[in-house]
């Protein structure tokens, strides 16, 4: 095939905007789920030229980009400040939560090996709640995870049960700080005792509301928020990611260590090849600094001032959703809430979660479908953001999910036929071949080329009722299907 044409600027650009066209907005409050946004349009404006000033600078050789190592240890150190470090606490810049959770794992993998000998079988306590990284963690790192249920009520971690699973295997127990399903804090105080008492790491993943809860704690608008940092005995290691309620652009978490000789276990360093010292802080080699000075320069426009005033908005918020939710015929809200994070249940047969929230999309919001897993009904997820949070727009909200359930009522559930479910419960994942992964995913309702139907109810209700072995088999597929070469458009 010959190569492509160049095009001119505003070709690039128009093509771009038609492709952007079709992605759920990024702004203004009503995608609520993977997006955060403050409402601050001169932070965004910074955040842009920040990260155009940093765009050509490669974190992969600090020395020589000594821009790099400032702009870290100062993210770092505030981050520190807010999540109880002291003045032993160390720190990294990482792309995002997943990555943070991964070096976590991986640091409490090598400190397991290095001081008390532990090699194969390290085990990782979660409990069933933690987010899906620490599980991909795992994968990688070749550690077994032992997962133990919540309390079906809470929605939290019971700390006896964690207690219970903690072995002399164990490599790291994780917390989380809020949970991503529910929202909910797991008695971190309890937790990180007993793991200490036995011997292992406690992590705390605070990525999604870490920076929310320190800058609420600030507020003193809930003096009920437990203690849940690194200022807890016990606690090793947080995650937080600022690409969240930090608002900073995507790409930006921060891991933090109770000291560097925690942290150093966690780099790769190698000088046995005839290249250049390779020393990596992270899993990455070659690191941009764009999204580390589009970060840096965001927090230190917004300010502390700045996040405490939108973490009280905030909060406000959550809790006016909160109650609205309940006076909804039908809806509940899971758990006990302690951050900005909503899970949204149904009490009426009639009410689908999953036809809700198509019925939502239509109208132009978008809340985020979470099947039912364990003690966990399928419900949806509501991330409150800043700009989400006016009276007005959660006013907006709660009138509209009133009108959608009404209507969600009048469509009916989505329904899975018995004899689908039985013979989804029959496959076997492990030998599955192409025709198989084919009808299955034509049974599931998803195209040929991995397109979705314009309603999901359909699809989730097939995805929820299969086990999960199998669901993992298949949604690789159905991704891989999106993913085309360039021969064919």
């Amino acid at each position: 095939m010959s190569d492509l044409p160049g095009r001119t600027t505003a070709d690039v650009l128009a093509r771009l905007d038609a492709l952007r066209a079709a992605d759920l907005p990024v702004r203004g409050g009503r995608t609520m789920a993977y997006v955060y946004d403050s409402g601050l349009d001169e932070a965004e404006e910074l955040a842009l030229a920040a990260q155009a000033r940093a765009a050509g600078v490669n974190g992969l050789d600090m020395t020589v980009f000594p821009s790099v190592v400032a702009l870290e240890n100062e993210v770092v150190a505030r981050a520190a400040r807010l999540l109880g470090g002291d003045a032993r606490t160390a720190g990294v810049f990482t792309s995002g939560g997943t990555e943070s959770c991964l070096l976590a794992v991986l640091t409490a993998r090598e400190h397991a090996r290095r001081t008390r000998g532990l090699r194969g079988g390290a085990e990782l306590v979660l409990p069933t709640t933690a987010h899906a990284a620490f599980h991909k963690a795992a994968h990688l790192f070749g550690l077994d995870v032992v997962e133990v249920p919540v309390d079906p009520v809470t929605c939290e971690a019971r700390a006896e049960d964690m207690a219970a699973a903690i072995t002399g295997r164990t490599a790291l127990v994780v917390v989380s700080a809020p949970s991503y399903p529910h929202g909910v804090i797991d008695p971190v105080a309890e937790v990180a005792a007993e793991a200490a008492a036995r011997g292992a790491l406690c992590h705390v993943d605070a990525c999604i509301g870490g920076w929310y809860l320190g800058h609420l704690r600030l507020a003193h608008d809930a003096p009920e928020l437990p203690a849940f940092d690194l200022s807890v005995p016990g606690v090793t290691s947080l995650s937080v990611d600022l690409h969240k309620y930090g608002y900073t652009p995507k790409g930006a978490s921060v891991l933090l260590f109770q000291d560097a000789g925690l942290r150093r276990h966690g780099w790769f360093a190698h000088a046995g090849w005839p290249g250049y010292p390779v020393v990596n802080p992270t899993l990455q080699g070659t690191r941009s600094a764009a999204p580390l000075a589009g970060a840096w320069a965001v927090l230190e426009h917004i300010g502390t001032d700045g996040y405490t005033a939108l973490a009280r908005r905030v909060h406000a918020a959550t809790a006016r959703l909160a109650e609205g939710i309940a006076a909804v015929d039908g809806l509940r809200v899971l758990g006990r809430p302690r951050a900005s994070l909503l899970a949204v249940a149904s009490d009426d047969p009639a009410l689908d979660p999953f036809v809700l929230a198509d019925e939502m999309r239509t109208a132009g919001w978008y809340l985020q479908p979470q099947p039912a897993r364990g003690s966990s009904p399928a419900n949806l997820h509501l991330t409150v953001t800043a700009a989400a949070a006016d009276e007005s727009r959660t006013g907006e909200l709660l009138a509209e999910l009133e009108k959608a359930a009404s209507r969600a009522r009048a469509v009916g559930p989505a329904v899975v036929d018995p004899e689908i479910a039985a013979l989804a419960a029959a496959l076997d994942p492990d030998t599955l071949g192409p025709d198989e992964v084919a009808a299955a995913l034509a049974i599931a309702g998803v195209a040929d080329d991995g397109t979705l139907p314009g309603r999901t109810a359909p699809v989730l209700a097939v995805l929820q009722a299969m086990p999960p072995a199998l669901a993992e088999r298949l949604l690789p597929e159905v991704i891989g299907r999106l993913y085309r070469s360039g021969s064919d458009h």
